[in-house]
C-alpha cells in the first residue's frame, strides 16, 4: 500500500485536489461570482489534463475518477442554471396525463388552474422567461422528464437525483461505445477521457442537468453500429438522439456519402418513421405550433456569447439603426443549412474518421452563426472531436467559461471583449491546427 501511495503520489494529490474544486463549484458558489466560478474552472482545466498526461494508459483509474467526480454533485442544487426546474414541471405534467406541449407554465398560472401540488415553487424558480415559452424538449427527453418526477415524487432534489442518475449512466454507456469506436478506428482508447474528464462536461451535464449527454450517448451508439453496417440499430439510436435533443438532425445529410444513395433513402424513411413513433402521443395542431415556435426563438430573439452574429448585429445598427435578429438569425441558419450541404458531398464522408471531422465541422459552423452559444452546447463538437486529430474544441471548451461574465452583473450584460476573446483565441487555433497541422503531432492520430 505504502508502495502504490508513492508510485502514485503526484496523480493522487490532483485527483483529491479537483475532488475539492468539483465540491466547491458544486455546493459553494454563486453564479454571480466570476473570480471564483473562472479561477475554478481553470484550476480544473489544468489539474484535469495533467491527471490525463499521468494516468493515460490506465482506463480503469480514469474511469473510476470520472464516476467519483461526477458522484460528488450528486446531492447539489445547480447553480449555474435554472433549467432543471423547467425539466421537473414538464414531467410532473406528464404524469398528470397532460400534453405538456400544449400550454406554457405562465398560462397555466394566469389562469388560476394549477395542475400540480408544487407547481409554485417549481413556476418561481424556472423563471419568468422559461415560464413564458412553451417546452421545446423533445419527447424522449420528456420521458426521462416524467421518470424522474416520478421516481422523485414531490421532492425536487430527489427528483434532481434521479436526473443526474441519468446522465451519469448515459456517460457510462459514451465510454463503452466510444473505446469500442476509437479501437475499431485504430485510435488510442484512452482518447474519450478528453470528454468524460473535460470540466466543461462534468460541470454542464452532471452538475448542470442539461441532457446534451444523453442525446451524445445514442448518437455514439448510431455511429458505432453505422461503422459496423448495422443500419437498423443505428437509425434506432439515431432517431433516439435525435428525439432527446434536435442538433443531429443536421447530421443525417452527412451521411449520404457512407451509406449510398439506395441505403440513405431507406435510412432516411427508417429514422422518420421511428422519430414519428416517439412524436404520435403528442402530435396535435397546437402543439406544432407551440414547439416549432419555441425553436424559432433561438433564431430570431435570443442572444448569448454569439460569434459572428454580434458582429453582424453591430452593422446592423450602425446601418438599420435596430437589432436585426429577426434578419440575421434565419439567414445564418440558412446559411448553416447550404454548409451542410457543401459539406456532405465531400468524398472524405466515405470514410468513418472522415465522416466524424465533417460533422465536428459541421456543427463548430452552426455554433459560430449560432444567435446562442450555452457552455453545454460544446458537448457535441467535443465529443466528435476525440475521433479527429484537432483539439481546438478542448481549448473553446476552457474559454467559453468567459460568457459567464453577464451572470456577474445585474442586468446580465455581456462584456464583448471578453466575447472576443474568447472567439479570436478558438479561431486561432483551429487555424493554427488546420495550416500548420504537419508541423504538430496529435495525440489522436496516434494508435494504441
Amino acid at each position: 500500500m505504502k508502495n502504490f501511495l508513492h508510485l502514485h503520489k503526484i496523480p493522487l494529490l490532483i485527483f483529491l485536489s479537483c475532488c475539492a474544486f468539483y465540491l466547491a463549484f458544486a455546493y459553494d458558489l454563486e453564479r454571480t461570482d466570476f473570480f471564483k466560478l473562472l479561477t475554478l474552472w481553470g484550476g480544473l482545466f489544468v489539474l484535469s489534463y495533467k491527471f490525463f498526461q499521468l494516468q493515460r494508459y490506465n482506463l480503469k483509474i480514469l474511469l473510476v475518477a470520472t464516476m467519483i467526480f461526477r458522484l460528488l454533485f450528486l446531492f447539489a442544487i445547480p447553480n449555474l442554471s435554472q433549467d432543471f426546474y423547467r425539466f421537473i414541471w414538464d414531467g410532473r405534467l406528464l404524469l398528470e396525463g397532460i400534453n405538456p406541449y400544449l400550454m406554457t407554465p405562465a398560462e397555466y398560472f394566469s389562469s388560476g388552474d394549477l395542475p400540480f401540488s408544487g407547481a409554485q415553487e417549481l413556476y418561481e424558480g424556472m423563471g419568468s422567461l422559461s415560464a413564458g415559452y412553451p417546452t421545446n424538449y423533445p419527447p424522449l427527453n420528456q420521458f426521462f422528464f416524467a421518470l424522474a418526477a416520478l421516481f422523485g415524487g414531490n421532492s425536487i432534489l430527489a427528483s434532481i437525483v434521479w436526473l443526474r442518475i441519468f446522465i451519469i449512466a448515459a456517460d457510462i454507456g459514451i465510454f463503452y461505445f466510444g473505446r469500442k469506436l476509437l479501437r475499431n478506428l485504430k485510435l488510442s482508447e484512452s482518447n474519450i477521457f478528453l470528454y468524460l474528464l473535460n470540466p466543461l462536461i462534468i460541470i454542464e451535464l452532471t452538475g448542470n442537468l442539461h441532457f446534451e449527454g444523453v442525446m451524445l450517448f445514442f448518437l455514439l451508439a448510431a455511429l458505432y453500429f453505422l461503422r459496423c453496417q448495422k443500419w437498423h440499430f443505428c437509425a434506432f439510436f439515431f432517431s433516439c438522439s435525435i428525439a432527446v435533443k434536435l442538433i443531429p438532425l443536421m447530421f443525417l445529410p452527412l451521411l449520404f456519402r457512407r451509406l449510398g444513395w439506395k441505403k440513405a433513402l431507406g435510412y432516411y424513411a427508417a429514422t422518420g418513421i421511428i422519430l414519428l413513433f416517439f412524436f404520435l402521443p403528442f402530435l396535435s395542431g397546437v402543439f406544432a405550433e407551440n414547439f416549432f415556435s419555441s425553436i424559432n426563438l433561438w433564431f430570431q430573439k435570443f442572444e448569448f456569447n454569439a460569434g459572428f452574429y454580434y458582429l453582424i448585429r453591430w452593422i446592423g445598427y450602425e446601418v438599420e439603426g435596430y437589432n436585426i435578429i429577426s434578419y440575421a438569425g434565419p439567414t445564418l441558419a440558412g446559411v448553416v443549412f447550404v454548409s451542410i450541404l457543401i459539406i456532405a458531398i465531400l468524398e472524405r464522408n466515405h470514410e468513418m474518421r472522415g465522416l466524424l471531422t465533417s460533422m465536428m465541422f459541421g456543427m463548430f459552423i452552426y455554433l459560430s452563426l449560432a444567435t446562442t452559444v450555452h457552455l453545454w452546447y460544446l458537448a457535441t463538437p467535443l465529443l466528435l472531436s476525440v475521433f479527429t486529430r484537432y483539439k481546438f474544441m478542448q481549448v473553446w471548451s476552457l474559454m467559453v467559461v468567459l460568457s459567464y461574465f453577464a451572470y456577474s452583473q445585474p442586468n446580465y450584460e455581456e462584456n464583448l471583449w471578453l466575447i472576443a476573446a474568447e472567439y479570436v483565441v478558438v479561431f486561432g487555433v483551429m487555424f493554427y491546427e488546420i495550416f500548420g497541422h504537419n508541423k504538430v503531432k496529435f495525440p489522436a492520430d496516434s494508435a494504441d
